[in-house]
């Protein structure tokens, strides 16, 4: 016995109280429950995804592990709410392809997007989709752009808010062809839907699982999907190598992220648990209805990944001319 437990007795040595490096009185983690945190309004495909990620992991971790949408400003607020949360795994961030394209598009943001976060893994990803009102007379993407340069500036196009994957993707297609639409905003993806069902907006470019119920409903025309692949939930649907623009390629992706200065072994252990369920046979099923493939790869790919990411469309922002509104 050391000379600590002989004067303060054995109480205090068997339950570790106040001895710097103990372990016997920490709580593993998760020792509580987990904020994923949206930061998008529901029903887009970061949402979707990120619920069925949510209910998996509320299995395996036997804590409550909860899909919470802080929609606003583009995504800022639901990223800066992660930023400036405790470094403790509690707080987990649902990043995706708008987070990267936020990094060269908006200056003087509240936090450092290089910096002040953690990536633990890319859990999908999955191709962006061209979808039209079914009132627009245009049946594929030869005839919509056509349409397009025969009414400039007549077409409406919708996104998610300013600088969001929705609204890059509709600019990259503008750049590429040369067409001229008006940008209308919404809070979310999935907000954007009832107004193009509606024709009030007369075209999206959106994640898959975001459209593909309504695609299959017919309640929305999907032009084009942008791989030079097609999916396998829109068979009938042309890749963008196909419809003759290979250049429109991208991949919308989602992956998780906490805040800088998350101890290793909480990352690790997220990490684990995350690629664990992408895995469970739930989550395979609704993962292949939506069309979406998994990744589950490790902190230090997801890091690269997102890297890659800002540094092409900080490119594209450039050469497209977009503004931060």
């Amino acid at each position: 016995m050391n000379k600590y437990c002989m004067s303060a007795g054995l109480l205090v040595c068997a339950i570790g109280v106040g001895l710097p490096g103990s372990t016997v009185a920490q709580s593993p983690y998760p020792a509580k429950s987990i904020t994923l945190i949206v930061p998008f309004s529901p029903g887009g495909s970061t949402d979707l995804i990120t619920r069925i990620v949510a209910r998996e992991l509320t299995g395996q971790f036997d804590k409550q592990v909860i899909a919470d949408n802080r929609a606003g400003g583009g995504g800022v607020i639901g990223w800066n709410t992660v930023a400036r949360a405790p470094a403790d795994g509690y707080t987990v961030l649902a990043t995706e392809l708008s987070f990267a394209i936020a990094a060269g598009l908006i200056p003087n943001l509240p936090f450092d997007p290089r910096k002040d976060f953690l990536h633990v893994t890319t859990a999908t990803t999955v191709p962006h989709v061209l979808v039209v009102t079914p009132s627009l007379p245009v049946k594929n993407v030869k005839e919509f752009l056509a349409l397009a340069r025969a009414r400039p500036g007549e077409l409406n196009y919708g996104s998610g808010g300013n600088g969001t994957n929705t609204h890059l993707g509709s600019e990259l297609l503008k750049n590429l062809t040369g067409i001229k639409m008006v940008h209308v905003p919404y809070k979310g993806a999935g907000a954007v839907l009832q107004d193009l069902m509606g024709g009030q907006v007369q075209a999206l470019i959106s994640a898959v699982p975001t459209v593909v119920p309504y695609v299959k409903a017919r309640r929305l025309r999907a032009l084009m999907v942008t791989d030079d692949k097609r999916t396998r939930v829109l068979p009938d649907v042309p890749s963008a190598k196909e419809a003759g623009l290979p250049q429109m390629v991208m991949q919308f992706w989602v992956g998780y992220a906490v805040p800088a200065g998350t101890p290793q072994p909480v990352v690790e252990r997220l990490n684990q648990a995350i690629s664990s369920v992408l895995n469970t046979a739930e989550s395979k099923k609704r993962f292949t209805e939506l069309g979406v493939d998994t990744v589950g790869n490790s902190p230090a790919q997801a890091t690269k990944l997102v890297a890659d990411e800002m540094e092409r469309w900080t490119a594209v922002i450039k050469a497209a001319g977009v503004k931060a509104e």
